[in-house]
């Protein structure tokens, strides 16, 4: 099953890790974050990491040290304790849970999610993550969306909610992020499908959100035309916009204030 990419998402652009700015006390994935996009009418992309008793939480990386004075894995600590950990630059405020996110979005702008990948080599996953995001989804009404690097989350995702539209995050996937891959096959094989989408319809997916300086890649094309939607990452200035609007049907942006599209 091959649910649909709700048509918000192609014409309200998309703020990364909601619309952060230090300078207004708004840390990426944060509430204020949230809020301000809400406000200012933007699509909203978060991201997703688990608590140690299973909770989704909104954070990008897998460990505390760069947004908070504490340091470790995310997983290591419960929702609770999380949520008592200030973000930098945060006037106090902890890490959200997706719950409370999307409390604060009321279905009011396009919510794009993106699962972390849990098994450290884009690989098999458990599917605590992508089933715990799906628990959160239950009964909200909005546009939302689902996706991740891993296309065995996202065939997670499709499992555990068939009925809510997922695709793939997807780059070049350049040898160099590989290193390990030249001495083992198996592993090349792998870098090599995931930089030819090769999952897409393996997943399920209705849309990918590929890297913006790399959307004339052939296979960007092929999807296209097939009847893929096309989200791009990360703009940050007008004349990157411009650029990936000759491919991208929208944009996911930071660090300016791109014009509405409504």
């Amino acid at each position: 099953m091959r649910a649909p990419l709700h048509p918000d998402f192609l014409t309200r652009p998309i703020a990364h890790r909601a619309l952060h700015d230090l300078t207004q006390n708004r840390p990426e994935n944060s509430l204020a974050a949230v809020q301000a996009a809400v406000e200012a009418g933007y699509g909203i992309e978060i991201d997703l990491q688990p608590s140690a008793d299973g909770i989704a939480m909104v954070f990008h990386d897998a460990t505390l040290d760069r947004m908070t004075s504490e340091t470790g894995p995310v997983a290591d600590r419960s929702a609770a304790e999380l949520a008592a950990i200030a973000l930098n630059h945060g006037a106090g405020t902890g890490m959200p849970t997706l719950t409370e996110v999307l409390r604060a979005v009321a279905g009011r702008v396009p919510l794009l999610i993106e699962v972390k990948d849990q098994s450290g080599s884009l690989g098999p996953v458990d599917g605590a993550l992508e089933r715990a995001a799906v628990d959160a989804l239950e009964g909200y009404e909005g546009p939302v969306a689902l996706m991740s690097f891993n296309p065995h989350s996202v065939a997670a995702l499709a499992e555990a909610a068939p009925h809510i539209a997922r695709g793939l995050t997807t780059y070049a996937f350049p040898a160099n992020d590989f290193p390990q891959a030249q001495e083992n096959p198996a592993l090349e094989a792998r870098r090599a499908a995931l930089a030819a989408i090769a999952d897409y319809e393996r997943t399920g997916a209705s849309f990918i959100s590929h890297q913006w300086d790399d959307l004339t890649r052939p296979r960007v094309a092929e999807l296209k035309a097939q009847g893929a939607a096309i989200l791009c990452w990360t703009i940050r200035s007008p004349e990157q916009e411009a650029q990936a609007r000759r491919i991208a049907q929208n944009i996911t942006f930071e660090q300016y204030l791109p014009a509405p599209v409504n």
